[in-house]
């Protein structure tokens, strides 16, 4: 089978080609890509390439193919599999394999199994660990958005709070508590937003800082507070007094859980001083150098139980998660999408995510055009008609703009 895949052949350097997959094993599954959505871990991965800890050695002479949000078609299972598999099914993919004995996962470390490709072949790694998962959902889009919610179930799943009385660990956000998400108004905030809102934990308040105003106008339009849970949105742009500012819009002057989104050391130390007792500070925001360091305030470790975790991805059971959630509704990963492409911009546009403004970029692998932001299409005859298909949906990305670029779109 005749793949196009973007390859990663060291730092900075990307290339788009055309090369044939390996029969499958009897282990193995040969998959379509439809969506791949990119990253901004892929785009650390770029930056580092043979110097981040999950690429292999000699990437000049064995390179990876990248992407690790996908979502397709199953092409064929390999003998061992047709059990759990058949031809047909949908899929997505749970990347962070979390191997015994190897950092390695999909999308940063195979040669052959990577979801920014046309075809890809699903590996015994992947298989053994339980991180192929059927979909049965009604979009490509919504499958390959499966994998950034299970970060973020991951992420909430990991905070902790202490028993009464106990040192016995109650785990996940404090129910009724006040949680606050810093640097939270981009694609994994907003998704971090919505599953605070529709997850099965509910915090009794949310607060989410950013520093665009724009952003949040649209952020309070698509996520009003729902399920007895009052959201706030908070400026802090022109705000000389971040503390104090976010110190009032608590109840209590301090907060249970607190997000933070960015590699940010201000945003650490800052969330250090509005801990609550028993708080739990989750560093979401993986920073690229590997010698990152903060301001902790240790007095509050040791005398008001301050928690602090970090997570790196979620694991299959956040991932089984995540499809029930976006299979019932009850959190709408399309408010994240901002832009759509073909593979034939994948490369550029990973390497340049960070300057590029708005939330997920989906790339259909089997298409070929360039890159459209949804609220800024031209005036040729493809855009005019997407656009009358999003103005139904208030502008978000839906099952009815998906099928029009499947079936309107130049092939790759």
């Amino acid at each position: 089978m005749k793949t196009q895949a973007v390859r990663l052949y060291g730092k900075n350097d990307l290339r788009l080609e055309s090369f044939e997959l390996p029969p499958i094993s009897d282990d193995e599954v040969l998959v379509s890509v439809i969506v791949d959505s990119i990253c901004m871990s892929s785009l650390k991965l770029v930056n580092q390439g043979e110097n981040h800890k999950k690429t292999p050695p000699d990437l000049k002479n064995n390179p990876i193919i990248i992407g690790h949000e996908c979502c397709g078609d199953i092409v064929q299972v390999g003998k061992n599999w047709q059990h759990k598999f058949k031809k047909g099914q949908k899929y997505v993919i749970q990347a962070n394999l979390q191997l015994i004995d190897s950092p390695y996962c999909v999308g940063y470390s195979y040669p052959n199994t990577g979801g920014c490709a046309t075809y890809m072949i699903v590996n015994h790694d992947v298989l053994k660990q339980n991180c192929l998962i059927p979909y049965d959902g009604k979009t490509y889009f919504e499958g390959a958005l499966v994998e950034p919610l299970s970060c973020v179930i991951g992420a909430f799943n990991a905070n902790y709070h202490l028993k009464p009385n106990s040192y016995d660990h109650l785990m996940g956000i404090k129910p009724n508590g006040e949680l606050l998400i810093l640097g939270g108004t981009g694609p994994m905030g907003m998704l971090a937003i919505d599953y605070a809102l529709g997850g099965d934990i509910k915090p009794q308040k949310v607060v989410v800082t950013g520093r665009s105003k724009e952003k949040i106008a649209l952020l309070k339009k698509l996520y009003p507070s729902r399920n007895g849970v009052e959201l706030e949105f908070i400026d802090i742009s022109d705000s000389e007094d971040q503390l104090s500012l976010l110190q009032n819009t608590s109840s209590k002057n301090c907060f249970d859980d607190i997000f933070i989104f960015l590699p940010s050391k201000d945003l650490i130390h800052l969330a250090s001083q509005l801990l609550a007792f028993d708080g739990c500070l989750n560093f979401f925001a993986g920073p690229q150098n590997k010698n990152f360091e903060a301001e902790i305030n240790f007095y509050d470790v040791h005398y008001n139980f301050t928690h602090i975790v970090g997570t790196s991805g979620g694991n299959p059971d956040d991932m089984h998660s995540a499809v029930k959630l976006i299979e019932s509704g009850k959190v709408d990963v399309a408010k994240i999408v901002s832009h759509i492409m073909g593979i034939d911009q994948a490369c550029q546009i990973t390497q340049r995510q960070n300057e590029i403004k708005g939330g997920k970029k989906l790339v259909y692998t089997h298409k070929k055009f360039e890159i459209k932001g949804l609220d800024s299409l031209t005036d040729n005859a493809d855009d005019i008609t997407l656009k009358k298909i999003l103005d139904k949906n208030h502008g978000i990305w839906s099952k009815e703009a998906e099928d029009f670029v499947l079936s309107h779109f130049p092939d790759i």
